[in-house]
């Protein structure tokens, strides 16, 4: 039974923080580290003391982790970034409350002392002889401390106390991952037992040493346990400082979601019962009838409870976990295509359709992310950077324009008003007219799973709404999701989008938001044109009209596709292993650099990563490439600054036939890059078999690591390897066990209320007196036949909920006999 953890992070945005630079403002950013990891790091907002970032990550990870740390610095051009503050949040406070945090929380000082990280390995004896007590310490080695000197390294030595006893080990000059094999014995006189400390301390030659960690064993721990193992260094145990505020505060969201997930043919019935919930309904002339009766019968199908359960942020993470099950077992199209029948049974009037949060328009939505996010990328992308790069001053609110910066545009004297509107509206034209232009000609890029749900949707709005009135309303059903929420968002905040990689600026942000509006009234086919306080977006009418009648052609013939089927049965993947899923230059180091100095040995090369290869070239044009097969990959990793004395350097650890491993470096130009880089290749490799448990996070050179000092190139890896550890995106591989244990999860909060309503209920109503007064429809209007579907229906979802449970229950037994005494971790 595997265990599934998900770190969610959303870093909303800042108050109150202090000014760091001299004209009187900051250039705040966020580092998100988990464990000491760093996972992410948000844009820099520039000149802001309230910034505003709304980035958001998911982390997954297979192991356990016991902390999550937030670093605010300002980004200085010269110099080292100032850090203004921090917030530690433990496992246990972010699992206190299940939904997680959604807060505002203050900073605190960054105190050095605190800032600890890595693990010792001890193994430890409980001695009695005639002389008393003694302790035997065996301090073995420890990986991954915290670089404390200037070179990126410590010098680290052991301190062991017990009771008025202290003995300290050798210093290991210049490493993060020391080996002593030292045996420390300490005496204690007669008397209650004293507890075990062991501290770790870098070494300096001018000033005190410097503080690495520590770790405690109480006294019965050494008596009825004595710690053998990897422990995690923790530190000095102090009250946090409270600034007060000072320092200001961050509106965080995190959850944790954490799970164990069954062997596949555990929700093997869950799965079918799914799959007949969005095939059981009939089809045929009686649609709309049909569709009536389907509001209300089908009220005890999982699908049907999952939506009454859950609300906000659930029910997103739950529809993307449904459209990618479905999408598993090539069902996305009948998916949609029940939840969209769902949403017209209980829609009267066709403004309102599609218009709130409901199970169908979040999946729909998550669909089209999960599927289209290369196809977004093709249509917007080229004129996004146009955007960014030209910088170009746009403003059509007369309350809004600064005639100081129309300098941009005209170099005549200070043009007025009139003018700047003018040249305004003629860059929105010529920007809004190449995205158009990109969405029309974009059919047949669309993918055919996409098309197929917007056919499937036009139908089903059509025949619920066939009144002339509303001839409208199939269009702006697909409009609605395509241009409302797909292709506007994406405009307005490229970085949320991958289309970018830092946050816009406060000009640029303004010229995004204009075309935002803009495509937003194209996707509304023009209905609000002219109405609301925006009269001054006026001058831009012709031209949205015109796009408006284009958009319609193009809807329509996006819609003209044959077949029904999706092409290519159940996916695998969301993306073929033949697609490329990452690209860019990166800096390879060169396999044989031999007297070069370190950061010529480093060339530029152009990569593309598929699910089948790592290939590069000089060149994206360059026809002649290398390439790494994916199967070949054991393990990707990042490599200490201090290796080659370059940041955001990772390494890639190949096999070839003959068993020989193989590395090759390769480096970024920042961290959200390398991070990005990193959780690709490990999903990638993700199936490969025979993964290395541990590597070397430094390089062999001069005849040893850099890292653990070791001599032999061939010695073991002195760091654990992190290659489930992956930042989740629409590129997910399917993983439906653990999709379909998230869906168990949310049936058990409505179990209760389901045996409630359906069987409970039902036993009361059985008695003569309660059939007295009844026609053939119950009070509530529901048909005997269909009021015991649905008993049957619910009764057998009860069961197979009570199926999982017990299966659940039978592993934790097994997993319980199969434990046996470890080290404990403070």
């Amino acid at each position: 039974m595997a265990k599934n953890s998900s770190l969610n992070v959303r870093v909303v945005e800042g108050r109150a923080l202090p000014a760091k630079d001299v004209s009187g403002s900051s250039d705040p950013y966020c580092i998100v580290k988990v464990d000491d990891e760093v996972v992410a790091r948000t844009a820099t907002v520039w000149r802001s003391l309230s910034p505003f970032w709304g980035e958001e990550y998911t982390v997954h990870l297979p192991l356990d982790f016991h902390h999550l740390a937030f670093y605010v610095l300002d980004e200085d051009t010269v110099g080292h970034d100032d850090i203004i503050g921090k917030i530690s949040l433990s496992k246990e406070a972010i699992t206190a409350d299940p939904r997680g945090i959604d807060s505002w929380i203050n900073l605190s000082r960054v105190d050095p002392d605190a800032e600890v990280q890595g693990e010792i390995y001890l193994a430890v004896q409980m001695l009695e002889d005639g002389r008393g007590r003694c302790v035997r310490c065996h301090v073995l080695k420890a990986r991954d401390l915290a670089p404390r000197d200037i070179s990126g390294t410590s010098d680290p030595f052991a301190r062991v106390f017990w009771g008025n006893q202290s003995l300290e080990t050798s210093t290991i000059k210049k490493t993060r991952f020391p080996h002593w094999d030292e045996v420390l014995e300490l005496r204690e006189m007669p008397g209650a037992l004293s507890p075990l400390r062991v501290e770790l301390w870098d070494w300096d030659m001018v000033g005190k040493n410097d503080f690495l960690g520590m770790v405690e064993f109480p006294p019965k721990v050494l008596q009825q346990n004595p710690p053998n193992g990897w422990f995690r260094l923790l530190p000095f145990t102090r009250a946090e400082e409270d600034s007060g505020g000072n320092l200001g505060a961050l509106r965080l969201k995190v959850r944790l979601v954490e799970d164990r997930v069954l062997p596949s043919q555990c929700y093997q019935p869950l799965r079918e019962l799914l799959k007949t919930s969005v095939l059981g309904p009939a089809e045929g002339p009686r649609l709309p009838l049909l569709l009536s009766v389907l509001a209300q019968e089908d009220v005890s199908s999982p699908l049907a409870l999952l939506e009454e359960l859950t609300l906000g942020d659930c029910r997103q993470d739950l529809a993307t976990k449904l459209v990618k099950l479905f999408l598993g077992q090539g069902l996305a199209g009948p998916f949609l295509d029940y939840l969209t029948r769902r949403e017209l049974a209980r829609t009267t009037d066709p403004n309102t359709l599609f218009r709130s949060n409901s199970l169908a328009s979040k999946s729909m939505e998550q669909f089209m992310k999960l599927v289209g996010m290369p196809y977004l990328h093709e249509v917007l992308k080229p004129v996004i950077n146009r955007v960014f790069e030209e910088k170009k001053y746009i403003e059509l609110d007369p309350c809004k324009m600064d005639l100081s910066r129309s300098k941009r545009i005209s170099f005549k004297g200070t043009p007025s008003e009139e003018h700047v509107r003018e040249a305004s509206l003629g860059l929105l034209t010529g920007y809004l007219g190449s995205i158009v232009d990109a969405i029309v000609g974009s059919v047949g890029r669309c993918p055919p799973a996409i098309r197929l749900a917007f056919k499937q949707l036009h139908r089903r709005v059509e025949e619920r709404f066939p009144q002339a009135e509303h001839k409208d309303v199939k269009y702006l059903a697909i409009s609605g999701f395509l241009f409302l929420r797909f292709f506007a968002p994406a405009i307005l905040a490229p970085k949320l989008f991958d289309l970018r990689d830092q946050h816009a600026g406060p000009q640029t942000s303004r010229s995004l938001l204009l075309l935002a509006k803009a495509v937003q009234s194209i996707g509304n086919l023009g209905q609000q044109l002219g109405q609301g306080k925006e009269l001054w977006m006026a001058p831009l009418h012709p031209f949205l009209l015109h796009s408006i009648s284009r958009v319609r052609d193009f809807l329509d013939e996006l819609v003209d596709m044959g077949g029904e089927e999706e092409a290519g049965g159940p996916a695998r993947a969301l993306v073929p292993p033949s697609v490329t899923v990452r690209e860019g230059y990166l800096l390879k180091r060169k396999e044989e650099p031999g007297s070069l100095a370190t950061r010529f040995a480093f060339k530029k090369h152009y990569f593309w990563l598929s699910g089948e290869t790592l290939s590069y070239s000089k060149s994206p044009e360059w026809q002649v490439r290398s390439s790494i097969p994916v199967s070949h990959i054991r393990a990707v990793e990042r490599v200490d600054e201090g290796a080659f004395q370059l940041p955001h350097v990772m390494q890639v650890v190949t096999q070839d036939g003959s068993g020989t491993l193989h590395t090759t470096y390769l480096q970024c130009k920042n961290v959200n890059e390398l991070n990005q880089w990193l959780s690709a290749l490990r999903k990638a490799s993700a199936p490969n078999p025979d993964k290395l448990a541990a590597c070397h996070p430094g390089a062999f050179r001069s005849m040893r690591w850099t890292c653990c000092l070791q001599a032999e190139r061939s010695a073991a890896g002195c760091s654990r390897t992190h290659s489930a550890v992956t930042l989740g995106d629409w590129s997910d591989p399917l993983d439906p066990d653990a999709e379909t244990q998230m869906v168990y999860r949310q049936l058990l909060l409505g179990r209760d209320q389901l045996r409630i309503k359906f069987l409970e209920e039902s036993y009361m109503d059985t008695s003569p007196e309660a059939d007295t007064g009844k026609d053939a429809t119950t009070t509530e209007g529901t048909c005997p036949d269909v009021l015991a579907q649905q008993r049957e229906a619910a009764t057998h979802l009860l069961e197979v909920l009570a199926d999982l449970d017990q299966a659940h229950e039978e592993f934790q037994r097994q997993e319980r006999g199969k434990l046996v005494p470890g080290p404990l971790w403070p």
